[in-house]
């Protein structure tokens, strides 16, 4: 069982992952492993909480909160279990806190954001100091993450996991400040014993091989799909071994397939044959196609395959709705990958500039929010510039 404050650290995991693919949201397993999550986290904090009617705030963890300029209120309010715990180590933890270089600010916004670290024992928190420092360049890099991710670091169980899966993520040649930032962000991958992770790791490391992959480039494949998507760690080797046959049987080639691996970022290890069954057939019917001319589609927008049925039909009655055509979705389906919101947004900033989506290319709202802005910028500045006419007279003075 996971320590307290998982849930919350695997939640922050899930929004910092959807903020970096910025339109890829699979949705599938992703909700079922948080819900796991939160569940554990309730069967930890009920161990904490039970009876907690009858029971008192331990006065002592308050006035030593207090005398950090720590805001009680806060923490009353959104985690009143810790205070009243009967054994608490407010002024050790903030001492090491300080140790490490952390001001008086610091440690309070810290104590703040994740009170159950004041239920850490100064050795339980060394030895998770030591833990990243093997990763960390100085403790001035190390209590910057901890000021970020505080609930990260203060996860202190499954220690030995922990080291041994740092020390193979090594090995493997992923480097320390991709390491931080999965300590950080997907803490949760470094629970599993190293043997699971490094059996998910060869099944990877096999079906590159077999896929036509070479030797030469299999590890920089590796650690390419890792650092873009760690919770690939997650899953067991059989649910990889499943999705990549469901692909071959749906007639993708193995090029295709280690095509479709690559623009999915690892998100298809996230689904299931099922699911992704459902979504290609929903794809099938709406834009009236043939089987090959499905798979075109597809493995130019993934998609396709990686959306469940409902934020599909969402999506297309939101771009129908604009007045946006079948056959205009067809020809740039990538636009499928941005959320009904967005794609509003962006129509009214083209609409301004006298932009007709209904008749024009669907191109221009594609891509990243950056993307989005440089294609703005270059109709708004050809829209500006006044034509030039090679044969109007010019105006000068006698």
């Amino acid at each position: 069982m996971m320590l307290r404050g998982v849930a919350h650290g695997a939640r922050d995991t899930f929004t910092l992952l959807l903020a970096r693919s910025q339109y890829c949201n699979p949705g599938l397993k992703f909700l079922s492993l948080q819900t796991e999550v939160r569940n554990r986290s309730f069967l930890i904090h009920s161990t904490y909480t039970t009876d907690t009617k009858s029971r008192e705030e331990n006065k002592k963890t308050i006035e030593s909160l207090y005398r950090l300029s720590v805001d009680v209120k806060k923490i009353r309010r959104l985690k009143e279990w810790v205070l009243l715990q009967e054994v608490a180590y407010v002024q050790e933890v903030a001492s090491i806190l300080q140790e490490m270089g952390a001001d008086e600010t610091a440690v309070a916004s810290i104590l703040e954001r994740c009170p159950e670290a004041i239920l850490r024992s100064p050795a339980e928190i060394n030895a998770q100091r030591a833990l990243w420092q093997l990763v960390c360049q100085n403790e001035k890099q190390l209590i910057k993450l901890i000021e970020q991710f505080p609930e990260s670091f203060f996860t202190t169980g499954y220690h030995e996991n922990q080291k041994a899966n740092i020390l193979f993520f090594q090995e493997l040649g992923l480097k320390n400040n991709i390491i931080t930032r999965f300590l950080t962000s997907a803490p949760n991958i470094f629970y599993n014993p190293v043997e699971k992770n490094k059996k998910v790791i060869e099944t990877l490391q096999r079906n590159y091989l077999s896929l036509g992959g070479s030797d030469a480039n299999m590890k920089v494949w590796i650690l390419k799909l890792l650092s873009q998507n760690p919770f690939i760690l997650l899953n067991t080797s059989t649910a990889i071994q499943e999705n990549l046959e469901f692909l071959q049987k749906s007639d993708f080639s193995d090029h295709e397939v280690l095509q479709l691996l690559s623009k999915l970022k690892g998100f298809i290890f996230q689904l299931t044959p099922t699911t992704m069954q459902k979504s290609m057939l929903f794809s099938k019917n709406i834009f009236k196609c043939s089987d090959q001319e499905l798979k075109e589609l597809v493995l130019k927008c993934p998609a396709l395959l990686y959306y469940s049925v409902p934020i599909l039909e969402e999506r297309l009655g939101g771009l129908l709705k604009e007045g946006i055509s079948i056959a205009q979705i067809r020809d740039t389906p990538m636009v499928l990958e941005l959320t009904t919101q967005i794609v509003q947004y962006r129509i009214k900033k083209l609409s301004a500039l006298g932009y007709n989506i209904k008749s024009g290319s669907l191109e221009s709202l594609n891509g990243t929010k950056k993307d989005f802005e440089v294609n703005y910028g270059k109709i708004q500045s050809k829209k500006e510039r006044p034509m030039f006419n090679p044969v109007a007279p010019l105006n000068t003075q006698d």
